[in-house]
């Protein structure tokens, strides 16, 4: 247990330094890149949640599998508005 709350607070450090770093040009495409992640995520949870033969896990599942679509979906959007941005106006 210590060492998973160890790793992830590592990482957390890690990755707030890292996103930090990145230029402003670059967070359209790594947006994109995260709602792939996230549609990995959906996956994972549809599988976990149809191979489980307990009620609350299956509801678990089931949660995990609406709140990554949400993420997803508002990825997506704030991707497409962001985009949006760089077009040229008629």
């Amino acid at each position: 247990m210590l060492e998973n709350l160890i790793v992830f607070i590592l990482a957390s450090i890690i990755g707030s330094e890292v996103i930090s770093k990145v230029p402003a040009m670059l967070h359209t495409p790594l947006m994109s890149g995260s709602n792939a992640i996230s549609g990995i995520t959906i996956v994972g949870a549809l599988i976990v949640a149809g191979m489980v033969g307990d009620v609350w896990a299956m509801w678990i599942g089931f949660a995990a599998v609406i709140v990554a679509t949400i993420n997803v979906v508002g990825g997506f959007l704030v991707t497409d508005r962001m985009l949006q941005m760089f077009k040229k106006k008629d």
